[in-house]
C-alpha cells in the first residue's frame, strides 16, 4: 500500500472527502516526522514505536575503490513493530 491508497482508504473508513483524508494522514505523517526530527519516540499501542538510533562514526571502504574512509556519525530512524501486530502478520489477519 501506498500514501494514495492509504488515503482511499482512510476516505471510504471514515467517509469523507479525499480532500479531508489527505489532509488527516498528512497531518499524522507530518507530525511523526517532526517529532522524529526533534529526536522524540513515538509508540503507538498495538501498531509498535518509532526511535532514533544513534551511529557512531567508523572506519569503513569504498565499495568501488577499496579506499578506507571514515563513515561519519548519523542519526537514523527505527521502527519496533508492536506485539498485536507481530501477531495478526503471523495469523494472516
Amino acid at each position: 500500500m501506498n500514501k494514495s491508497e492509504l488515503i482511499e482508504a482512510l476516505a471510504r473508513e471514515i467517509q469523507v472527502s479525499h480532500k479531508e483524508a489527505a489532509a488527516i494522514t498528512n497531518t499524522v505523517i507530518d507530525t511523526v516526522v517532526d517529532a522524529l526530527a526533534r529526536g522524540e519516540s513515538i509508540e503507538i499501542r498495538g501498531f509498535g514505536s518509532f526511535i532514533i538510533k544513534q551511529y557512531d562514526a567508523y572506519d569503513g571502504r569504498n565499495p568501488k575503490t577499496g579506499k578506507q574512509i571514515t563513515v561519519k556519525p548519523k542519526k537514523l530512524p527505527f521502527f519496533k513493530v508492536g506485539k498485536e501486530l507481530r501477531e495478526r502478520v503471523n495469523n494472516g489477519r
